[in-house]
């Protein structure tokens, strides 16, 4: 009984691997100039006194900047194939939570006015699934469930974008909220400081 569960356990593997790939030898393309359009779009409907200009700008960023990561990153395998690399040292980056830092550190340069970046965490007391890390961009002021999950992980370097309370595969939590709760950070004077070493 103990073998038929080892292997039913490492055909679920095997499947749950399989769905999440990119197909073999090939990597992320480029964004294509429809992508930038209807991400443009999905930022602005995010409140309407997000600026156009700056709409445009992001969409532009998050999706340039992912092709740029995802070549940085090396990325050939579908996201949790490449996560056994990194954490076997054999890619440089490429787990969620380095797409994550990444993309919400790029975006933050550009010092919006009308947008706001947010980070986000789903999993985190799931006994069976891994945790996973995400940014969020929202209009400036917004509640991050307001907002617009920037995942370039879930599609092994292709930018997936849709509404915090739309994702169906994720229900995110604020990372702050996360960590503090999991004891991985405490509070200090100048705010919250993280204690250990890893991060989600």
């Amino acid at each position: 009984m103990a073998y038929f569960f080892r292997c039913l356990s490492l055909l679920i593997s095997l499947l749950f691997l399989a769905a999440c790939g990119v197909p073999p030898g090939e990597g992320p393309r480029p964004a294509l100039r429809a992508d930038v359009l209807s991400l443009t779009d999905s930022i602005q409907a995010l409140g309407e006194d997000v600026d156009p200009g700056e709409a445009a700008r992001a969409a532009e960023i998050a999706l340039s900047y992912t092709y740029q990561l995802a070549q940085s990153y090396e990325i050939t395998d579908s996201p949790l194939v490449h996560n056994i690399k990194v954490n076997r040292g054999i890619k440089p980056r490429g787990l969620c939570w380095h797409w994550a830092e990444d993309l919400e550190a790029r975006l933050k340069a550009e010092n919006f006015t009308t947008l706001e970046l947010h980070r986000a965490i789903a999993n985190a007391d799931s006994p069976i699934l891994i945790d996973h890390s995400t940014a969020i961009i929202s209009a400036n002021g917004a509640d991050m469930y307001d907002g617009l999950v920037l995942d370039p992980w879930r599609k092994g370097g292709q930018l997936h974008w849709v509404g915090v309370r739309e994702d169906t595969r994720y229900t995110w939590y604020p990372r702050l909220e996360v960590l503090k709760k999991h004891g991985r950070i405490r509070y200090a004077s100048g705010g919250a400081v993280v204690t250990w070493a890893g991060e989600i």
